[in-house]
């Protein structure tokens, strides 16, 4: 399925998935999809970086390939490594006179024995996917330095095989939670956009698009209370993911209001952290009889 020309039409076919996205979001996203352009998303955690990513592949029809950074993650976990177990039992089921050929060299590095990472099967699936690079902020400067080469060119080359190279470049969504400053160099290759949090009104329609059988009342008092939340000085505030459970949450215990009973047995849906709970637990009262 081929993707939209207009930004209405994307914003459209985005809510029909269940996803929301303003106007500024929508965008950026489809002037990224049109020329081509790596999109970087960064906001705070639970606003919907990644769903984005998620949600554009699955109205679209595209494969999600999805690269979770992490601290230490290299080359061959990101892009392709050769499976030595297979290999190995290959040589051992060679005769002798075989295995020390160069023949059996070749078959040994040939593509039955390549492992495709996230990175490969992107460059091979090309226009067929979307590219999720998650986290990027969570891996190390020398990894995002390799990152800039493949996204300039997209291809990728393997010495025993060749160069793969993509006919038409996969849609490519990078988030950060901004755990590190990125480096201006990545910044430079990509469309930029930040995702922040939602107000009242907007983040009221995404918890009924996402559970529309969350009452109505139900929902604004859910959505204010959160807002109130943020408001607190919490280590870790609640995202718009937290917001959606917590409703649901709240609807599969036959809740039909937010009072200090349903929000005390419910907190865990949206507060994560031990301290935090301290601090919400002192303000239930103000945070449920206004919601």
């Amino acid at each position: 399925m081929d993707y939209p020309d207009t930004v209405a039409e994307l914003t459209g076919a985005l809510r029909g998935g269940g996803y929301l996205a303003d106007r500024g979001l929508a965008t950026a996203l489809l002037v990224a999809v049109s020329l081509h352009r790596p999109l970087l998303l960064e906001g705070e955690v639970g606003v919907g970086k990644t769903e984005l990513a998620r949600t554009l592949a699955a109205v679209f029809g595209k494969r999600l390939i999805r690269l979770q950074c992490y601290e230490g993650i290299d080359t061959a976990q990101a892009l392709y490594e050769w499976d030595y177990a297979r290999q190995l039992l290959q040589i051992r089921a060679l005769p002798e006179r075989e295995a020390a050929g160069e023949t059996a060299v070749d078959q040994l590095f040939g593509p039955k024995f390549l492992v495709e990472r996230p990175l490969l099967a992107a460059v091979r699936a090309g226009a067929g996917a979307v590219l999720l690079i998650d986290e990027i902020d969570r891996a190390d400067d020398e990894f995002e330095a390799f990152l800039l080469e493949l996204l300039a060119d997209f291809q990728v080359t393997i010495p025993e095989i060749g160069t793969i190279t993509a006919v038409t470049p996969p849609v490519v969504l990078l988030t950060s939670n901004r755990t590190r400053e990125l480096h201006d160099a990545l910044k430079r290759r990509c469309l930029y956009h930040w995702i922040g949090y939602p107000d009242a009104e907007r983040e009221a329609e995404i918890v009924r698009i996402r559970e529309p059988g969350v009452g109505e009342a139900l929902t604004r008092k859910v959505v204010a209370a959160v807002h109130r939340l943020r408001e607190l000085d919490l280590a870790k505030p609640p995202g718009v993911a937290e917001t959606v459970d917590w409703a649901r949450m709240l609807t599969f215990l036959g809740a039909a209001d937010l009072d200090h009973a349903s929000a005390t047995d419910t907190l865990g849906a949206v507060v994560k952290d031990r301290d935090d709970l301290d601090v919400v637990r002192e303000h239930l009262a103000e945070l449920t009889s206004g919601a």
